[in-house]
């Protein structure tokens, strides 16, 4: 990555009627980056994507994206972006290589036949290329609508919520081509609910009612929160939860499996209250490094209590 700027807009603002969606949003995102945007639906993700890309205008802010400005120069912005929606948006009825032909014929793109040949190599596409598109499972249809995107040999690639609904293991495929086109100088806002997708960003944001909480990498987002956090293990762990909540130390309690974490800032008021709240019990504490999704907990959190807002 170099210090190139493909992303810079500050204080971006959109209403809808009288819903506030997005508060001065600011982001910069370098080339060659891949930039990690989360938080629960209806945060405003999906409305700065389209305020960066220039399919919609801002109330308020400015900035540039792709060295075009935001408002002004929208029409360009289009030309040298790939996004990529929520939806899947392709034919079901047509094979994969004739819906990389339709959206080539669309753009006008010449010569049309090698670009959608080359595309279909490069995303690894060649063995489905004649399978029905009805037919492919998510993975492959995200596959496909990337491979649409990258059609114009875009700079940037806009990604909302790519891989929801995929399994496992396509994304974890989806991400390895993300991460391949990365290294090759292309740029990637990608809004996600996944916390392993997060890690993988080099950097990362997280907006909750419109307005951006964090930013950074992920440690430098989980370092700016000041959590300690501790693990318990054992048994009825649901009720040790509920007895800890307002305790000393505790800000927040969070159930993994058969794990309870508990994270708070001032760490030594948290030691005590687990130590007291387990004593003569078989629970095991043990402190732990806190995770991004634990960190996401808290911020979440915070916003209901700023806001008076519950998701």
């Amino acid at each position: 990555m170099n210090g190139e700027l493909v992303i810079d807009v500050r204080d971006l603002n959109k209403h809808f009627g009288d819903k506030h969606v997005v508060r001065n949003v600011s982001l910069q995102v370098r080339r060659g980056e891949i930039f990690g945007f989360l938080g629960p639906n209806g945060s405003g993700k999906t409305t700065t994507i389209r305020m960066v890309c220039g399919l919609l205008t801002p109330d308020a802010g400015s900035g540039t994206c792709l060295g075009f400005d935001i408002r002004r120069e929208s029409a360009k912005i289009k030309r040298q972006a790939g996004y990529m929606t929520q939806k899947f948006s392709y034919w079901d009825d047509l094979t994969i290589r004739e819906n990389l032909d339709f959206v080539a014929r669309m753009y006008g793109m010449s010569p049309r036949r090698k670009i959608v040949e080359e595309t279909l190599a490069e995303l690894g596409l060649v063995d489905r290329a004649d399978q029905l598109t009805g037919a492919l499972s998510g993975g492959w249809k995200q596959r496909l609508a990337l491979a649409a995107c990258m059609l114009r040999r875009p700079q940037l690639l806009l990604l909302d919520e790519p891989t929801a609904g995929v399994d496992p293991s396509a994304r974890r495929d989806f991400w390895e081509e993300l991460h391949r086109l990365a290294a090759q100088g292309i740029s990637v806002l990608v809004s996600t609910h996944y916390m392993d997708e997060a890690e993988r960003c080099h950097k990362l944001a997280y907006i909750a009612y419109g307005e951006l909480l964090a930013q950074g990498t992920a440690g430098e987002v989980t370092a700016a929160q000041g959590l300690s956090t501790w693990a318990v293990h054992g048994d009825d762990l649901g009720s040790l939860a509920a007895a800890l909540r307002g305790r000393p130390g505790v800000e927040q309690t969070a159930l993994f499996g058969a794990t309870l974490h508990a994270s708070g800032r001032d760490g030594a008021a948290l030691e005590r209250t687990l130590r007291e709240a387990t004593a003569g019990t078989a629970c095991r504490l043990e402190p732990m490094e806190t995770s991004l999704e634990d960190v996401f907990i808290h911020l979440m959190a915070h916003a209901v209590d700023r806001t008076g807002v519950r998701p």
